[in-house]
Parts: C-alpha cells; structure tokens; sequence
C-alpha cells in the first residue's frame, strides 16, 4: 500500500486528494501537514500537523497541493527526509524553481503546472499541430479561465501551452499579456495570453490557430478538481523507487 503524506491537507485540493483516496484501496493517507491559522477537521481520519517537525509516521510520497509561500520549507522538508515529491503548487518564483532544480538532483521530483491527464495530453498535441499551423499562417492565442480566488495569472497551464508550441516552432515567440495599449495591427510572430477570473468558473484552457478564413480551437474544461487529485495520485505511483530527478505528467503518461 502506498503511504501519503499530504502537504496542504485542509484546503480545497487536499480535500479532493482526501476523498479520492479513499476510494483508492492501494492508498493512504498517513498525515498531512497545514498551516497554523486552520482549525483542525475531527472527520480526516490521519493526524494534520502545522510544522514538519512534528511529524512521526512514516510515508513513501509526499503530495503538494498548497501555496508558493509554504514551498521553501516544504523543499527543505523532502531534501532532509529524502522522500519523493510530487509538486502541484503554480506560481513558484525564478529562484524556486532553480531550488526546485537543485533538490531534485537528490530526490524524485515530479512537478507539472496541470495534473490533469487531459492537459498534459493537449500540451503534448501542440508539439504536433503548432509547427505545420503556424508555417501555415495561422496566428496563435491562448485563452484561461478560472475561479475568482485563483491568484496567478496568467495560469501555469497557459504558459506551459505557451511553452509547448515555442518548442514546437523552434524560436522565441513575443509574448503578450495586454494590447490595451497598442494601435498597430497584429504581428504574426507572438502568441497572445488573456486571463479571466470570476466567480466559480472552472478551470478552460483553449489553444486557438486563426488563419485566413478559417480557425481551429483546441479546448479542454475542468468539470471539477476532482482530475487534478486523480493526476496527483497517479503520479504519485509513479515516483515511487524513481531515481532522483525532474519528472513531470508526461512521464507518467507516457
């Protein structure tokens, strides 16, 4: 059976990694670690602790579902203990994500901006489409939406997509995030970003190739958090007896 510790386990993600491990046999949750200012939740069946010194179980993966601000001593906390990581947290900094770099020189890594299968799928259908489109003529934008209390933007998966159909064209692209400013028309090599935020939107990814006359979307949709929790779970399957290394979704895919 494997063995979780869960980081962020009180907050929405961690309540859906909670309950789909529960209808996973081959899986559980030995603790969980969250911040001091929650109350504890007398239904989670494991100990919820608010610092990793604290902790006594032992466990084969840890889960990271938290914020950008816990992920420091979160990365201290795996480097010490020498578990595997599966890392789900967006909006890291630079300099996170060279510790990030460094740590996973030590131990497993998997990080991916987007647990779900489907995405890693699409961003994985960019590397095809986007060389033959664009050669094509076709303009390229990226549209997210999100739920009000999503912090970051643009989300993690729109630059990943981002980053797939660079690496797919072989060249830097101009990034844009606002044109408010400009009156120009638009120039064919830059990708445009746009964010929406708003209520309890799910979470829509679409990849969008406007040619001349004619337009092909590329979409996926997140019906519920539950995805992301299932995408966690597989990969963290996966790390286990890895070797020390960065790993993301595409190797759990693979």
């Amino acid at each position: 059976m494997l063995k979780l510790m869960l980081h962020g386990a009180m907050g929405v993600m961690g309540g859906n990694v909670v309950s789909c491990a529960e209808s996973d046999p081959d899986i559980m949750i030995a603790c969980g670690v969250e911040k001091e200012e929650c109350s504890p939740d007398p239904s989670l069946l494991f100990p919820v602790y608010q610092k990793f010194s604290g902790i006594t179980e032992d466990f084969d993966v840890i889960i990271d579902f938290s914020v950008a601000e816990a992920v420091d001593g979160l990365l201290n906390y795996a480097e010490e203990k020498g578990k595997p990581l599966v890392l789900c947290t967006t909006g890291l900094s630079e300099r996170q994500l060279r510790r990030v770099e460094e740590v996973s020189k030590r131990i497993p890594i998997l990080r991916s901006a987007n647990m779900s299968i489907g995405i890693n799928l699409l961003i994985e259908l960019m590397g095809a489409v986007a060389e033959k489109l664009y050669s094509q003529g076709f303009d390229i934008e990226i549209l997210e939406e999100h739920h009000r209390r999503k912090k970051d933007a643009p989300s993690g998966t729109a630059l990943s997509l981002k980053d797939a159909v660079e690496n797919a064209l072989k060249e830097g692209m101009d990034v844009v995030f606002d044109r408010s400013g400009r009156r120009t028309a638009r120039p064919h090599g830059e990708i445009g970003i746009s964010s929406i935020r708003g209520g309890t939107l799910p979470g829509v990814h679409e990849v969008i190739f406007a040619g001349e006359d004619e337009v092909i979307t590329f979409s996926h949709t997140a019906y519920s958090r539950r995805i992301f929790a299932k995408g966690a779970l597989a990969a963290a399957h996966f790390l286990v007896g890895k070797e020390p290394g960065l790993y993301d979704m595409k190797d759990v895919i693979s």
